[in-house]
């Protein structure tokens, strides 16, 4: 059986939708339109919280719900509303656990591929440029701009890091974002590095971050030329526009393309952000994208990803990973609002999943990132009263943990159990110490609303994303 070939569905899975009665922006979103019958999509966008596993929904959807004041386990994520819904395979083709370059490629390709690559089949050897010859693999975006459709990108991470790469890009390792970053004995053999790779796409929107693979030193970048500057020759050959602020992209001419790139690495957290940030939001990025690729009279493919969702599991601080979900929420809240239900397919899901847990029995409405507190009359441990429950060893521990991570070898207080004053900066606590928390693999969820949503349902391997897409595009049976 090939990685194309339709796995059984297992389960059909659905979510009523609810009955919400505001949309500001952190406020409970409005119920999604409910997918229509249509034979074709003119657009699909769609959006990977890049890390957002099950037990990062559910913690989102509580961090949200008490942000507004609630108890939170009620609210409903924008997502959430969509009535068609799968679980997805994450495994790469030689990892049970995998990586984020495998992820995306499968869902941009169709074929699963190893950890580490960039549309290449699993044939391919990481790192062996020449090993890649004759094992490219076709990309949804490149048939889409065949059917005349504009492509847009938008991340919250560098633009060359692995989810984004994987919708234009082709690399036999993910880490060979700008030429500086190839290895000198697999120069000039035909691999282009990832930054390349995205200037010579046709691309009608790209936005996110990592400048630096781009430029030369002389512009503060790391590329071999010292005086190279991609987006300056980009813009020579295409007449679009670059961009480097929320300004500079809101002040941007309509009718050409569009490139923009935030910060020389990732973009800032939100934790983090200033009041007077020259960095657009995620929100910021995907309303100029839609609105810019809605004029498209063909229609168009679109990728979002919050990628520092990811991040902030990487470093054991939910609390970071937690209000990067919300702001990818609020997002998608806006294309659900501003685009047609009959004519936009939105898909939602994750590229992997982290070793991310709730824990202990904490009572109603806790709070998410704080120690866990029993319930009113006790909880299934026998624990009551106001004092926060006690492990083992006589200490509190948070309701949110990992099972691996810096918040065993980082501790910020109480031998490694934050506490409520450290807030979202804090290091939750981990079991097994390793300098970066890992991603989890377990299944991802799916959800859908639009033009060919009813093909997501049951089990499904990754890879069968591309198959939805084109689908509904009306490019397969």
């Amino acid at each position: 059986m090939t990685f194309r070939s339709l796995c059984l569905a297992t389960c059909a899975a659905t979510l009523a939708l609810a009955g919400c009665t505001t949309t500001g922006a952190q406020d409970t979103p409005m119920a999604a339109a409910p997918a229509v019958s249509a034979t074709r999509a003119k657009n699909v966008i769609l959006f990977i919280g890049d890390g957002m596993g099950v037990s990062t929904v559910t913690a989102a959807r509580i961090y949200a719900g008490q942000k507004l004041g609630q108890t939170g386990e009620e609210y409903v994520l924008p997502f959430e509303t969509f009535e068609h819904l799968a679980l997805v395979k994450t495994y790469n083709t030689n990892a049970q656990v995998p990586d984020s370059a495998g992820t995306a490629s499968a869902m941009n390709t169709g074929v699963k591929t190893n950890i580490g690559m960039l549309g290449y089949g699993p044939e391919a050897t990481n790192g062996d440029c020449r090993s890649g010859q004759g094992h490219e693999l076709p990309l949804v975006s490149e048939e889409a701009q065949k059917h005349g459709k504009a492509l847009g990108i938008v991340s919250t991470a560098r633009i060359t890091h692995a989810t984004p790469a994987a919708v234009y890009g082709r690399s036999v390792n993910r880490d060979w974002e700008g030429d500086a970053a190839i290895p000198e004995d697999q120069r000039g053999l035909g691999c282009a590095d990832i930054a390349r790779q995205l200037v010579d796409t046709p691309f009608a929107v790209a936005l996110g971050g990592g400048s630096a693979a781009f430029f030369g030193k002389a512009k503060g970048g790391g590329r071999l030329d010292d005086a190279a500057d991609l987006p300056g020759d980009w813009t020579a050959a295409t007449g679009g526009t670059f961009v480097a602020s929320l300004a500079e992209m809101n002040a941007a001419p309509a009718g050409k393309p569009l490139f923009g790139l935030f910060s020389p690495s990732h973009m800032t957290y939100m934790v983090d952000r200033a009041a007077d940030s020259s960095e657009p939001t995620l929100t910021d990025m995907t309303a100029t994208a839609i609105g810019r690729l809605g004029s498209d009279p063909e229609g168009y493919y679109l990728m979002v990803e919050s990628g520092r969702i990811d991040h902030g599991h990487h470093a054991g601080q939910a609390g970071y990973a937690l209000e990067e979900a919300v702001e990818f929420a609020r997002a998608i809240q806006w294309a659900i609002d501003n685009t047609d239900p009959e004519e936009t397919l939105i898909l939602v899901t994750a590229d992997h999943s982290h070793v991310f847990t709730m824990a202990g029995y904490p009572r109603r409405g806790n709070d998410i990132l704080g120690l866990v507190v029993p319930p009113d009359g006790g909880g299934e441990d026998g624990d009551t009263g106001e004092s926060p429950t006690l492990a083992a060893d006589g200490k509190p521990y948070t309701t949110l943990g990992y099972g691996n991570g810096p918040g065993a070898v980082k501790p910020d207080a109480q031998g490694g159990r934050p506490t409520p004053e450290t807030g979202v900066t804090a290091h939750q606590q981990a079991a097994i110490p390793t300098g970066s928390e890992t991603h989890g693999g377990e299944d991802v969820a799916l959800y859908a609303n639009g033009p060919g949503a009813e093909n997501v349902r049951g089990v499904m391997e990754q890879n069968l994303i591309y198959n939805v897409i084109r689908k509904a595009f009306g490019w397969e049976e």
